[in-house]
């Protein structure tokens, strides 16, 4: 496939931070005698992988701007561009020795998403998608799956945990889905969950409480994919809502309407 100036500088970037995370989590297993702990381990990883990709990008594009999981916001003198930016999404299965995780990188030209990469160095597999140029896998073409019905379905969702979500909220949207599907998955990383629905390996995907750059990626992937993308309530504008609704038109559809079923 042959990839555009800016997609390559975004494949740089999430590489070259993925090859840090893939040393970092080679060490997992001497997290318990780390003198800072582990959490603190996890997160000077996810410094490192966020540090190379700022560095890989303001190198390429030094106007756009950035918003990034650790260090946030930061301004660029280009109002038109700007970069989301997730160093490791999945920081729990990191911890764990869970090889699902990853590097997300979105470009946002006038607030709409343009394209988007997303790296897990564990499995060694690369997801690309530029607007109008298709989803890619490690090169190959990616469609989402063609099953139209919830009951053939398996749904990718993200489970609240201590501190995090309303809980209540939640056991009824999965109350909702869970009677309709043919099975549910809670993966730990929303961006590879995306990622997954672009490659067909899930059906549909639903999740609340997420954050830009936990979904910019994924967002483009999806659509690029041949997939449909919206908030809870059937609104285009995913980025800033914090819920996404994911998967092909059809299941896309019933899953909102799923959702939206009273308690």
């Amino acid at each position: 496939m042959a990839r555009s100036a800016i997609l390559n500088v975004m494949v740089q970037a999430a590489m070259k931070a993925g090859r840090s995370l893939a040393r970092d989590f080679g060490e997992v297993q001497n997290l318990q005698v780390s003198l800072k702990g582990p959490g603190d381990y996890v997160s000077q990883a996810d410094k490192r992988a966020e540090e190379i990709v700022y560095a890989e990008l303001r190198r390429a594009r030094p106007d756009y701007s950035f918003l990034m999981e650790e260090s946030g916001a930061v301004e660029g003198s280009d109002g038109q561009h700007r970069w989301l930016v997730d160093p490791l999404d999945g920081t729990t299965n990191f911890l764990h020795g869970i090889p699902i995780f990853g590097v997300s990188i979105a470009l946002e030209r006038q607030g709409q998403i343009v394209a988007g990469v997303i790296f897990n160095p564990a499995m060694d597999e690369l997801y690309t998608a530029e607007r109008g140029g298709g989803a890619f896998l490690n090169d190959r073409r990616l469609r989402v799956a063609g099953r139209n019905k919830l009951v053939d379905s398996v749904i990718g969702t993200g489970v609240p945990h201590l501190g995090r979500g309303h809980h209540g909220n939640y056991l009824v949207e999965l109350r909702n889905i869970m009677g309709e599907v043919s099975g549910v998955r809670r993966m730990g990383a929303a961006a590879l969950d995306l990622a997954y629905v672009a490659a067909g390996r899930l059906d549909g995907f639903w999740e609340s409480g997420l954050s830009p750059w936990d979904i910019g990626a994924g967002i483009i992937l999806v659509r690029e994919a041949g997939g449909f993308v919206t908030d809870f309530e059937g609104g285009q504008d995913v980025v800033e809502s914090s819920s996404i609704v994911a998967g092909n038109e059809a299941i896309q559809k019933a899953l909102v309407k799923a959702l939206k079923k009273p308690i």
